[in-house]
């Protein structure tokens, strides 16, 4: 079964840290660029973050820019998401997602993860 499970979220204070994980079961992530969706209550699904199958490319959307760092351990088959200094407005659900293409566009993603909850609050 192909699959792609999300780690790490929880309840952080604002200011504080967070990493979430992504990790692949059934095939592996070499060849995909993964990328990073949340979605919070009442709003559309939106890009956070993606990396390229080699990392060399990655792109953030400008709020999380300087905040957030993506990368990727292939031999872990995981893909993880540091997020720093975390606002109330990051909080959503988590979602990760594979392609075989370049990633900058939402359809192209086939594999999609459950999500994990970020909530950032005092």
């Amino acid at each position: 079964q192909l699959q792609l499970v999300e780690s790490g979220g929880g309840l952080v204070q604002p200011g504080g840290s967070l990493r979430l994980s992504c990790t692949a079961s059934g095939f592996t992530l070499d060849y995909y660029t993964i990328g990073w969706f949340r979605q919070a209550p009442g709003k559309e699904r939106e890009g956070v973050s993606y990396i390229s199958s080699d990392s060399t490319s990655t792109y953030y959307r400008g709020p999380v820019k300087g905040r957030f760092t993506i990368s990727r351990d292939n031999a872990k088959n995981t893909v993880y998401l540091q997020m720093n200094s975390l606002k109330p407005e990051d909080t959503a659900v988590y979602y990760c997602a594979a392609t075989r293409g370049s990633g900058g566009y939402v359809h192209e993603y086939t594999y999609w993860g459950q999500g994990t909850q970020v909530t950032v609050s005092s």
